[in-house]
């Protein structure tokens, strides 16, 4: 998928409907996960590269 760029003079307005405090409570929390997983797999230790074995 590319990126759609708006002709010139047109301008795009995209209107969403209001999430529901409990569908903002479950993208918070969503969004907290996955910020905690993304953190611990940058804190692990980074394996070997290929190709270079020590002998």
């Amino acid at each position: 998928m590319g990126i759609i760029k708006e002709p010139k003079g047109v301008d795009f307005i995209i209107k969403s409907v209001p999430l529901s405090k409990v569908e903002e409570e479950e993208m918070s929390l969503y969004i907290r996960k996955r910020k905690a997983e993304i953190k611990k797999e940058a804190e692990k230790p980074h394996s070997k590269a290929r190709g270079s074995s020590q002998k």
